[in-house]
């Protein structure tokens, strides 16, 4: 399967604001500060790009089988802002039962 590397961090992205949605008005708030990415990618040229390719996340059992000068890591380290300015601020209740809860729609994705 392939994804581009603009796709995986607005995944990242949405996940965050998923908590933050989620978390809204509960008893213990987390500020998230930097997150640190990192993806194995493979450059394929495109014609319609801009800058005439486009990086694709491989995932690991895709990199094993591919040469190794055809991947590059890339390491990015975001703090995500709220538009005005502000932290983004992810909260739960303080009587929740330990544990992610249920993870399934997350499953497979």
């Amino acid at each position: 399967m392939d994804i581009e590397l603009a796709e995986a961090v607005a995944g990242v992205r949405e996940e965050l604001l998923t908590a933050a949605t989620r978390g809204a008005g509960a008893d213990v708030e987390f500020v998230v500060g930097p997150i640190e990415l990192e993806f194995a990618v493979e450059l394929r040229k495109d014609a319609k790009a801009k800058a005439g390719f486009k990086a694709w996340v491989v995932s690991a059992d895709v990199e094993a089988g591919v040469v190794r000068g055809r991947t590059h890591k890339v390491k990015l380290t975001v703090t995500p802002r709220l538009p005005g300015g502000g932290d983004v601020v992810v909260a739960g209740s303080a009587d929740r039962p330990a544990g992610p809860g249920d993870v399934s729609d997350h499953v497979g994705r």
